[in-house]
């Protein structure tokens, strides 16, 4: 008994995809970033100038948190692997798992009043016990709908030129959710810290006046009430965007077992040099690019010298994916993921070396620097998502077993590592150079840490990276030959399964 090498079915993993599937994978991480940008980007500044917690304590609070997110992907992963149901392997975690994740984050982001830190209220105890256990549960919420999320990209097909196109759909993604929250977020705030900035000049002249002190006191619970009706909305546009994620792609790729055990896992990421150089330079580059989100709003405030900035600086520095996303297939085709991924880094170096040193209040030159140090961090971060689908065929040619979902946790249980180092490292430079939340002025060190994390982090981190990733093993004309080697031992098999749990034999 013989089985064809390329069932109908199976077919479809190297034929183009319809504009709708790259659509509804676009949406998917739409909907994963209104839960995910909110946080890197408002999380700090809701903790800090919301709750009253300080930036040292955050910064360990994230450090923690997210240490325990990265292994919650594992979970995640885990759980995947041994996942096969009538809707795919991937799918069901993302219908059933979008609702409860953006419910998760409107908790994250309603700390109850009565436990924010105050002149009266100076006990910071129970708002950060609440802070870790409502973001720790968020990371494992997260962790069930993104690593699905993550490895369905490497389900939808095996063609270079295809996964391009996802990838390329999920930064666009990505970046849209990015800039819609924070035009959406930021101008509200912005109304209301200036409103604060007059009333602090107007206590400083009459210190006793309660009056003032009630109405400082009142904009801070307006404050909460932005994030409050925020993620809200955000619960039902992302409800959709999931929903129709899981309508529009399909699983096409054939697999020769629909479960894999731990052992077969573990076999299967132990000798894999491909993925192992990814995390690696990863590792580096991304805590550079985590350091930024939380420090762009102090940057606009305190450097620029307006809040309503961090609008345009989101819009320039994420929002030039936008701009960027569209060609990236066409550039991977001309010069290849590894070289892309290698050189760009350059982009970050001098965007984030100029912009450290850009003077106060120069937003033309700041917005070149964010643009130019964007457009790399753009072209680098969608290229790592269509670096890991490679290496799961790397990992099956190795092993013979496919395992998707361990791949991409792995590759996600480093970003989450570097998510957890780089957010703690610009909360805690802060903290370390003595930020005070709200304030209307800060001391020289604490402006100098603000421009440490939005430039001088990312520029140094980027160096590292490409120094490591110098020795990745994997192009993309290798890579078709391990694909087409893969798909050659499996028309060997007398029973594959494709895609969404059907059997194929003959």
């Amino acid at each position: 008994m013989s089985t064809t090498a390329a069932p109908t079915e199976a077919r479809g993993a190297l034929e183009r995809m319809k504009p709708t599937a790259l659509l509804g994978y676009g949406l998917g991480d739409f909907g994963c970033n209104l839960a995910f940008a909110l946080s890197t980007s408002f999380l700090l500044f809701y903790y800090t100038d919301v709750a009253g917690l300080s930036a040292a304590a955050i910064g360990t609070m994230f450090f923690v948190v997210r240490i325990w997110d990265a292994f919650a992907d594992l979970i995640a992963g885990r759980a995947v692997d041994r996942t096969m149901t009538r809707f795919g392997k991937f799918r069901p975690f993302i219908l059933f798992g979008a609702v409860p994740l953006l419910f998760l984050s409107v908790l994250t982001f309603w700390v109850p009043q009565s436990m924010h830190v105050t002149a009266d209220q100076p006990n910071a105890g129970p708002a950060l016990l609440y802070a870790y256990l409502t973001y720790a549960v968020l990371g494992l919420g997260y962790s069930f709908v993104n690593i699905p999320y993550g490895s369905l990209a490497s389900a939808m097909t095996q063609s270079v030129k295809e996964r391009a196109k996802l990838v390329a759909a999920r930064s666009f993604g990505s970046a849209t959710a990015g800039v819609f929250l924070t035009y959406l977020i930021t101008p509200r705030i912005k109304e209301l810290q200036d409103k604060s900035t007059a009333l602090q000049t107007k206590l400083k002249a009459a210190p006793g006046d309660t009056g003032i002190k009630a109405q400082i006191e009142q904009l801070q619970v307006d404050l909460q009430g932005v994030f409050t009706q925020t993620t809200l909305l955000f619960v039902l546009l992302g409800s959709i965007a999931f929903f129709l994620t899981f309508w529009f792609c399909r699983e096409n790729v054939v697999r020769a077992t629909p479960r894999v055990t731990i052992k077969e896992t573990w076999e299967t990421l132990r000798n894999n040099k491909p993925l192992a150089f990814l995390c690696a330079a990863s590792f580096f580059y991304l805590i550079g690019l985590f350091a930024v989100p939380a420090a762009s709003i102090y940057y606009a405030r305190y450097i620029l010298g307006d809040t309503g900035l961090t609008a345009p600086m989101s819009l320039v520095n994420a929002g030039i994916g936008l701009l960027v996303t569209p060609f990236i297939p066409a550039i991977i085709n001309k010069v290849g993921k590894k070289n892309l991924f290698q050189y760009c880094g350059l982009l970050t170096v001098f965007g984030g070396v100029a912009l450290f040193f850009s003077p106060a209040g120069a937003v033309a030159l700041a917005m070149v620097m964010l643009a130019i140090k964007g457009v790399g961090a753009s072209l680098i971060n969608t290229t790592m998502f269509a670096l890991e689908a490679d290496t799961v065929e790397y990992g099956e040619w190795k092993s013979g077993k496919r395992s998707e979902g361990a791949t991409y946790s792995i590759f996600s249980f480093t970003r989450k590592i570097t998510q957890s180092l780089g957010g703690a490292a610009g909360a805690w430079l802060l903290g370390w150079a003595g930020y005070v939340g709200g304030a209307a002025t800060q001391s020289e060190s604490a402006l100098t840490a603000i421009r440490a994390s939005i430039g001088l982090v990312p520029a140094v981190m980027a160096i590292i990276a490409m120094i490591v990733f110098w020795k990745y093993p994997l192009n993309d004309a290798r890579f078709r030959e391990i694909r087409n080697e893969v798909e050659a031992r499996k028309a060997k098999l007398e029973t594959v399964v494709v895609g969404e749990g059907h059997v194929v034999t003959k």
